[in-house]
């Protein structure tokens, strides 16, 4: 069986990073391989949290793994809580990622045109790094803008986006993601595009950028912003580079499969926090 090295932290209550990640993989057919960067209560949304952090046992984790000879098919890095805990992962790269590893990284360093509290540039600096070892990166377009730009520059071109109709944004996000591949020479999905709404409907958009191609997967956006989509959507992502599937395809998978659960949570009224409701449709993505 296949195996996917995932470094990343594991909350209690959330349903993201680990708790997201795990069954995704799992049920797609790959052997989920957990490295904990932090083991928290629950993830940092909720109003009080317990956090234990691991940044120093990652190295005991790597010993003990290369004792085994363990060689991961993939690597998917996500959320990193500062520098220090990157350079775990750059450490991790270099000693596991051989040349047929599959290397997905989710750059987490803000969102809606702001930074998360985690944001340094010496963080962003350790993420362009992991993104050029990368086969394909997910960030959203703040981070898309960050790893390009920095902060100062990021935010006045934020400033100019919100203005600017569909047609111009859609051309936009492609010239960044056009950018960000060529930079990193990696395969590049920018996640969660808001389109202008339209006739009382709002849509979401994902753009893949591989080589000279640019091509959409959109849908129908319903309820606002939920903890753990990301990692959702990664975790299809990253199971699918190791099984050879396109990427166009595994980003329709994911959007199917975060849109019935998204759905289901809208209508039990889920708080943001707790995540979406998933579960009941992981059989889908084992087909």
């Amino acid at each position: 069986m296949k195996k996917i090295a995932v470094l990343n932290d594991l909350s209690g209550l959330g349903k993201c990073s680990l708790t997201a990640a795990i069954p995704v993989i799992s049920v797609m057919g790959i052997q989920a391989c957990p490295l904990p960067t932090a083991v928290l209560s629950c993830q940092t949304g909720f109003p009080s949290y317990f956090c234990d952090d691991y940044t120093e046992r990652m190295d005991k984790f790597m010993d003990e793994w290369k004792k085994l000879d363990f060689q991961p098919d993939g690597i998917y890095t996500g959320f990193l809580a500062d520098a220090a805990q990157a350079d775990k992962v750059v450490s991790f790269i270099e000693q596991f990622g051989g040349e047929n590893v599959k290397i997905l990284v989710d750059p987490v360093m803000g969102d809606d045109g702001e930074e998360y509290s985690i944001y340094t540039e010496a963080l962003c600096e350790k993420m362009r790094f992991l993104a050029k070892r990368a086969a394909v990166i997910t960030p959203n377009l703040t981070e898309a803008l960050l790893l390009l730009h920095g902060r100062e520059r990021a935010h006045k071109i934020w400033s100019k986006l919100s203005n600017l109709a569909e047609k111009e944004l859609k051309g936009f996000v492609e010239e960044t993601g056009n950018k960000l591949a060529m930079e990193y020479e990696t395969e590049v999905v920018i996640t969660g595009i808001d389109f202008p709404v339209k006739s009382g409907v709002q849509e979401i958009g994902n753009l893949i950028c591989a080589g000279d191609s640019v091509q959409w997967v959109t849908a129908q956006k319903v309820g606002g912003s939920y903890s753990g989509t990301g990692d959702l959507f990664a975790s299809v992502l990253s199971a699918g580079m190791v099984k050879g599937t396109d990427t166009v395809e595994s980003v329709r998978k994911a959007v199917n499969f975060l849109a019935k659960g998204i759905r289901d949570a809208v209508e039990e009224e889920t708080d943001r926090n707790e995540g979406i409701c998933f579960e009941k449709y992981l059989y889908e993505l084992a087909r």
